[in-house]
């Protein structure tokens, strides 16, 4: 699959810039429309959560520290969301193209993978413009986004697929997940710090995938330390782990989607 997909590497290129180009052909503001968006998010609840929850957040002399905050935790999930969701109709959404034309299937989630990346990329440049108008010190420990991007790659790739294989066969999973994305969101301390969930509760969070991965973006972006490695060693295993799953169920599968689509 891997080998078929370097041969295939113009065509996924082109894809993912033919996407881009087609998904604001006709909008004046064009890709700024992808920035746009998530920020508007974070001015939505920070207008709302700032002046409760800004004091929750110690050791951030800045008044508009929850607001950086809330950006370090959204670039994390927006990855993972986007990825994820994408994936989960994937092969529904593109069955005929899969029929009609003689193409490695992993280039599709190859296509998406590309483009959400290249969409966060955008998002955080934009991000690290908002933090410096704000006054926010960078320090080297962005560096540590690099590994950390693809560990959130990786998972959610690998739980994309599976999602997406299965909503092949039973399309109630498309329909139920993004409610669990949903919950998975507000069970994940982005919107809030985690020093507001009581002692008792916080040992759930280990429980949570994304846990590790957004406290490791909120200390490297609004604190400016490295993340801890123990919890991201775990999860990166944990993401190795599901993208060899769901590259073993896509090439058993690929062929039985095809009938089924």
């Amino acid at each position: 699959m891997l080998r078929s997909l370097w041969q295939y590497r113009h065509f996924v290129l082109s894809s993912i810039r033919n996407e881009l180009t087609s998904r604001f052909a006709s909008s004046k503001l064009g890709g700024l429309w992808m920035i746009i968006n998530p920020l508007a998010q974070v001015a939505i609840y920070a207008l709302i959560l700032s002046n409760i929850l800004s004091t929750k957040l110690p050791g951030i002399d800045n008044k508009y520290a929850y607001a950086i905050y809330l950006m370090a935790g959204l670039l994390a999930w927006n990855l993972f969301s986007e990825i994820t969701s994408r994936c989960l109709t994937l092969f529904v959404e593109q069955g005929n193209l899969m029929k009609k034309m003689s193409f490695p299937r992993i280039a599709l989630p190859a296509i998406v993978a590309g483009s959400s990346i290249l969409n966060n990329i955008l998002l955080f440049i934009a991000m690290l413009g908002i933090f410096a108008l704000l006054g926010h010190q960078f320090s080297a420990a962005m560096l540590w986004l690099i590994p950390l991007t693809l560990v959130v790659l990786m998972l959610a790739l690998g739980l994309g697929l599976i999602l997406g294989i299965m909503n092949v066969f039973v399309r109630d999973i498309g329909q139920g997940f993004p409610i669990i994305l949903q919950v998975w969101f507000w069970f994940t301390p982005i919107v809030y710090p985690e020093s507001i969930i009581p002692e008792s509760y916080r040992g759930l969070l280990m429980l949570n995938p994304m846990y590790p991965i957004t406290s490791a973006y909120h200390k490297i972006l609004v604190y400016n330390q490295s993340p801890d490695l123990a919890p991201i060693v775990v999860i990166s295993a944990v993401a190795l782990a599901l993208m060899l799953v769901g590259l073993f169920l896509f090439r058993r599968a690929s062929a039985e989607m095809v009938d089924v689509l």
